[in-house]
């Protein structure tokens, strides 16, 4: 039997293709579990972007899940707004009968700028969709979890810069850092309802967003992407950046019965890159 069979998991940030969130799903549902695409979907031109799911790019993932047999819901959500969150948990157990995983993937790591240069607009979208919305989705499938019974997984997708400061990042670094606070707060209130949270910190991956940081810091430093990715990769001690499947593995094995007595952690998937 596969070891998620019978689970159903919602993973925030889902829509964008090659995305951390793409992957995530794609292995929860490998390991047969019922999932969630959700992203911030019609409404993702107001960040203005380009690296935030749209509802065409939600329903593409999941058509490529289905395609496996997976059964899939398709539910656009602003992880900002607590009603929109509450409403995404509720559609997810009128579909599916149940919450076994919450994933908070949802991020916003396009705001790259000096400190002097922030703005107070800067700083609230950071916190607000990486810190805030991981709350809120904490708190709503919490919720959904204790009152089914049985336990549940709680998995936050912080970062590297949950560990250490980078230039340029001062909301997307504070934000990280605050998850992983929530996450060992909310491992401790929620140990006796069974429900174990923890945090996966891997290092850069080349998604659509990893690709403009890459050129963000190339120009930063005064060299091509090229050189830039291979002195990323150069301080890595298996040599190489991470991928997508790194963290959706991790959080898979966490989301499993293997890592039933492990919460409140926050686990490094950086290569070797981070080992604190």
């Amino acid at each position: 039997m596969k070891p998620l069979a019978g689970k159903v998991a919602i993973c925030t940030g889902s829509g964008r293709p090659g995305g951390l969130g793409q992957g995530i799903l794609h292995k929860l549902a490998e390991d047969g579990a019922d999932v969630v695409v959700t992203d911030l979907g019609r409404n993702a031109e107001l960040l203005d972007d380009g690296d935030i799911g749209n509802t065409d790019e939600m329903e593409t993932t999941a058509e490529a899940l289905r395609e496996h047999g997976t059964r899939v819901l398709v539910r656009p959500c602003d992880v900002r707004d607590p009603a929109a969150v509450q409403a995404l948990v509720d559609a997810t157990v009128d579909q599916f009968g149940r919450l076994d995983i919450m994933v908070n993937n949802a991020g916003v790591g396009f705001v790259m700028k000096p400190l002097l240069e922030l703005k107070p607009e800067d700083w609230d979208l950071v916190i607000d969709v990486n810190l805030t919305g991981a709350f809120y989705g904490s708190q709503t499938a919490a919720a959904q979890m204790v009152k089914q019974g049985g336990g549940g997984r709680i998995i936050n997708i912080a970062s590297q810069a949950a560990k250490s400061g980078f230039p340029h990042m001062a909301p997307y670094c504070a934000s990280k850092h605050g998850m992983v606070g929530l996450t060992r707060t909310c491992a401790i209130d929620l140990g006796a309802h069974g429900i174990t949270v923890n945090a996966v910190c891997p290092n850069h991956v080349t998604t659509g967003l990893g690709a403009k940081q890459n050129e963000y810091f190339a120009k930063f430093r005064g060299v091509s992407v090229e050189d830039y990715r291979a002195a990323l990769a150069a301080r890595i001690p298996l040599g190489r950046p991470g991928l997508t499947d790194d963290t959706a593995n991790a959080v898979a094995w966490l989301a499993s019965d293997a890592a039933q007595y492990i919460t409140g952690e926050a686990l490094n998937v950086s290569g070797g890159e981070e080992m604190h």
